[in-house]
């Protein structure tokens, strides 16, 4: 990936598409854990594409480029959220259930949306993209102990918007 980094650092379009290609369910992701509308996350997906092929140069280094991305995608967001303020969202209404995706699959987004957004980033950040507190703590710049007092918080939430129950010693599996 950071040959793909380097050339489209040197221009290159077509390293540059393949880029967006290879990250695009991770940002898709990302950006519906702020936005809840699949048109509004296509606009600063868009968005997002452009900053970053009229920006590339600014890269410093090309290991970095995920990070990078991520933050300048988190940023369009909060911009986004914060132009559409008082905009009035069909997100309220409730959506038609999907026949292809599973219910697990449905009750884990429903659970992500009713908690803080605060948290809901960095529980997709942590548990569905795999960063580490590290890195979400570059991408979120913010302190590493902050990312981690935000994760506890987001799972404390989660049990609290489940009906987890916890098992008695010797009855869990």
């Amino acid at each position: 990936m950071i040959f793909l980094v380097k050339k489209a650092m040197n221009h290159d379009t077509d390293a540059f598409i393949e880029l967006m290609k290879k990250n695009k369910q991770q940002m898709y992701k990302i950006a519906k854990s702020y936005l809840h509308n699949d048109h509004d996350i296509a606009d600063v997906l868009q968005d997002t594409i452009l900053a970053c092929f009229e920006n590339i140069h600014t890269l410093r280094e090309a290991k970095y480029f995920k990070t990078w991305l991520i933050r300048i995608l988190i940023n369009q967001c909060k911009d986004f959220l914060q132009k559409n303020k008082n905009y009035c969202s069909l997100d309220k209404l409730p959506e038609p259930s999907i026949p292809d995706m599973t219910q697990n699959h449905l009750e884990f987004e429903e659970l992500l949306m009713s908690i803080d957004p605060r948290y809901r980033i960095i529980l997709v950040l942590y548990y569905v993209e795999g960063f580490k507190i590290r890195e979400i703590a570059q991408i979120l710049d913010m302190n590493e102990n902050t990312v981690k007092t935000r994760l506890s918080r987001a799972r404390e939430a989660c049990l609290k918007h489940t009906d987890f129950l916890p098992c008695q010693k010797g009855e869990c599996l």
